[in-house]
Parts: C-alpha cells; sequence; structure tokens
C-alpha cells in the first residue's frame, strides 16, 4: 500500500516536472523569437514609405523592450492569482496567452496593408507577450518545486532556469535555420512568420501536458486548512436556527 503511494506521488512529481518544464520552454522560445527577427519585423511595421530604416528598428527594440517591462505586473498578477484560483489554472491560461499572442504575431497584416495600425497591434501582441512570460515564471516554478519528491525541491526548481535557457536557444535554432534554408527575399516575404506560426502546434502540445496536471498538493492544504470543518459549521447552522 505504501509502495504504491509512494509510485503514485512519483509519477505525479515526474508528470508536473514534464509539464512545466515544457511549457516553460515554449513560452520562452516565443517570448525570445521576436528578437531574432528584429531587423526584419523592423521593415514590415515600423518604416512607413520614406521612413528611416534606424528609426524603425529601435521602435522594434523599444517594442521588444516594453514586453520586459510588463514581466513584474504579469508575476504580481498571474502570482496573486495563482494563490487564489490555484497553479494549475493559472499556468494553462499563461500558456494559452503566450501561444494566442504569438501565433497572431505571425498572422498580423504589415504597415504596407493597414498602415499605422500594424505597429499598434505588434505592440500590444508584445504586451500580451510579457504579461504571460511574467505568469509563467513564477507558476511554473511554484508548480516544479511543490510537487517534487522531499530533498529534491531544488533540483525540480532548477529546470525552470534551464528550460528558460533552452527555449531561446531553440528560438535561436529556429532562426538560424530558416536564414539557411531560405533566401533572404523568402525570409523577409513570409519566411519570418514561420517561427511564429509554429508556436501554436507547440503551445497545444504543451496545454494537453498542463490540463491533465493535478492541482499541487500544496495548494490543496492550504485550501483544506482555510475551510472550517463540516462538524462546525452544521454546528454554527443549528446554533443560527435555534
Amino acid at each position: 500500500m505504501t509502495l504504491a503511494i509512494h509510485e503514485r506521488g512519483t509519477v505525479r512529481s515526474r508528470k508536473a516536472l514534464v509539464a512545466g518544464s515544457v511549457g516553460n520552454f515554449i513560452e520562452w522560445y516565443e517570448f525570445g523569437v521576436y528578437g531574432y527577427f528584429a531587423t526584419i519585423i523592423a521593415a514590415r511595421f515600423f518604416t512607413p514609405e520614406g521612413g528611416s530604416e534606424v528609426e524603425a528598428l529601435v521602435k522594434t527594440y523599444a517594442s521588444f523592450a516594453l514586453a520586459f517591462f510588463f514581466r513584474p505586473v504579469g508575476a504580481a498578477l498571474f502570482g496573486r492569482l495563482g494563490d487564489r484560483i490555484g497553479r494549475r489554472p493559472v499556468l494553462i491560461l499563461v500558456i494559452t496567452l503566450m501561444t494566442v499572442a504569438t501565433t497572431l504575431i505571425g498572422a498580423l497584416p504589415t504597415y504596407a496593408t493597414v498602415g499605422a495600425l500594424a505597429p499598434w497591434l505588434l505592440t500590444f501582441l508584445r504586451v500580451l507577450q510579457g504579461l504571460s512570460a511574467g505568469g509563467e515564471f513564477g507558476g511554473a516554478v511554484s508548480v516544479m518545486t511543490e510537487f517534487a519528491p522531499p530533498g529534491r525541491r531544488g533540483l525540480y526548481g532548477s529546470w525552470q532556469s534551464f528550460t528558460v535557457a533552452l527555449g531561446l536557444l531553440g528560438g535561436a535554432g529556429v532562426a538560424a535555420l530558416l536564414a539557411t534554408a531560405l533566401s533572404e527575399e523568402q525570409l523577409g516575404d513570409w519566411g519570418w512568420r514561420l517561427p511564429f506560426l509554429l508556436t501554436l502546434p507547440l503551445g497545444l502540445g504543451a496545454l494537453w501536458l498542463r490540463l491533465r496536471l493535478d492541482e499541487t498538493p500544496a495548494f490543496r492544504e492550504e485550501r483544506q486548512a482555510e475551510r472550517p470543518p463540516a462538524r462546525e459549521v452544521a454546528g454554527a447552522i443549528a446554533l443560527g436556527a435555534g
């Protein structure tokens, strides 16, 4: 009996580690890939006819930096939400938000199509990415450590930082592969959209993993401790009726 409980606990811990790590990897791949295509994005979204290429590049990186300013906002917002409704629903929410925002970047019309609306739409999606990345950072490490077996919290928590680096490296690898496989004209015309659109199946895979995840034991115990025992509730009702 004890062995079976231990095995179930080990399986749950590993599921949490995989769901947190894979989702975190994809979040940071999605977050970072924008920077690898900054010059192309500048030309497509921030360069009106006759505009300066240097000015467009500065605006592109300003939009990139804006997402970093919104990361602490996302961390506070989703961290508070995670304490109220649970780690699992918040992790599901942030991976959905990041995947939708990144996929939409790959489908956005450019400045040549919709004019000044294009950079505003792009900036809005970058804000959503920043909020999501901030929520992911704390949420993923909470799930990993709260499901970790005794004595292994540090090891499980370290996967959060490890998968951040892997996600950014994965984005760089995809960018390098496309730059090698496509001509400069193809990359600038439609190839730059592929890494963003690729996030849709990746994000759906991470979402599936997180939907199968249980709520963390620590959160369940905290919620259970906040509930008054049924006997006390029944007594209070009887006293009120009397």
